[in-house]
């Protein structure tokens, strides 16, 4: 399970130190692609695996479905930890989510968001002012 926020900074050829608390969760291998909120989402294979079966089983029919697996499958990218527990990020990875210098890692139990410190600190911001609200629309959902 991940969980917890740390932030790295990437190098100047795109690399990025893993934060050691998820290298085990997430093995040698696993995906990163581009995610929702322009942020990366980052999947261990397992997970990967899950979310692959069900986005491949939406209706080809449907137009909603189409864009979203498109979408997400055009920016995946098997990723591997190198020996100094590092991970390369493509350029087109790295352009969607503004990833300049400082990374902020996400752990969100089965994967992990890439965040710009930037972005990520807006986003923080703007959420504040309305989590009671969406406190509410959760206790809709059950939880």
């Amino acid at each position: 399970m991940f969980m917890g926020e740390y932030q790295h900074s990437m190098d100047n050829k795109g690399r990025v130190i893993v934060p050691v608390r998820f290298r085990d969760g997430l093995g040698q291998k696993f995906v990163a692609t581009r995610g929702l909120d322009n942020c990366l989402f980052v999947y261990p294979m397992q997970e990967w695996s899950i979310l692959e079966k069900k986005l491949t089983s939406l209706p080809i029919t449907s137009k909603n479905a189409r864009s979203f697996v498109r979408f997400f499958f055009s920016g995946a990218t098997e990723c591997e930890l190198d020996k100094q527990g590092r991970i390369s990020l493509p350029a087109n990875l790295r352009d969607y989510a503004e990833l300049l210098k400082e990374i902020i890692f996400i752990g969100l139990a089965n994967r992990i968001e890439l965040w710009a410190k930037e972005r990520w600190e807006n986003y923080l911001n703007s959420a504040e002012e309305s989590y009671e609200e969406i406190a509410s629309t959760m206790e809709e959902l059950g939880i």
